[in-house]
């Protein structure tokens, strides 16, 4: 049974390295794609709102990639234990993106179209991730949060 359990951890480990490894690569794709993408449109005629927009765009999607490596990198410290609020921050980010993008490609004028209703379902899908993002974080913080005090200690300590 231990053999089992140990080479289980062994594939364990060799996936997360795996996936790792192909972040990374993904990642210095996504940089020298990004540093393309961005002098083709600041080469290109002016635009303000295209070239923030492409730029926001580029670097948020790094971001959520370098997010998935440092989660993965986690898990292989820990041991395979993944903490979700990685996780939630890679969606946040994601979320944060595309409401970006289709405000940025949107016209002038607000119409319930199916960009308003993407962006209606995209800012409440924002607001549960940071809802469920802060409770999480507040779940983590209670147990160091309801430790006794020295005096509590001690009066537990002289009842016994």
């Amino acid at each position: 049974m231990t053999r089992i359990l140990r080479a289980l951890e062994i594939g364990e480990d060799t996936i997360h390295v795996i996936v790792a490894v192909l972040l990374m690569a993904l990642g210095l794709v996504l940089i020298i794609d990004t540093v393309r993408h961005i002098v083709i449109v600041v080469s290109g005629p002016y635009n303000l709102p295209v070239i923030v927009l492409t730029v926001l765009e580029e670097a948020l999607l790094l971001f959520i990639v370098a997010e998935l490596l440092h989660t993965v990198a986690i898990a292989l410290r820990h041991r395979g234990a993944l903490d979700p609020e990685p996780f939630l921050v890679v969606g946040l980010v994601a979320g944060i993106r595309r409401v970006l993008v289709v405000t940025g490609e949107a016209e002038q004028s607000f119409r319930w179209n199916p960009e308003g209703i993407e962006l209606l379902i995209l800012m409440l899908l924002i607001l549960v991730m940071a809802i469920t993002t802060y409770a999480w974080r507040r779940s983590m913080c209670l147990p160091s949060d309801r430790r006794p005090t020295e005096s509590a200690a001690a009066v537990d300590s002289a009842r016994e």
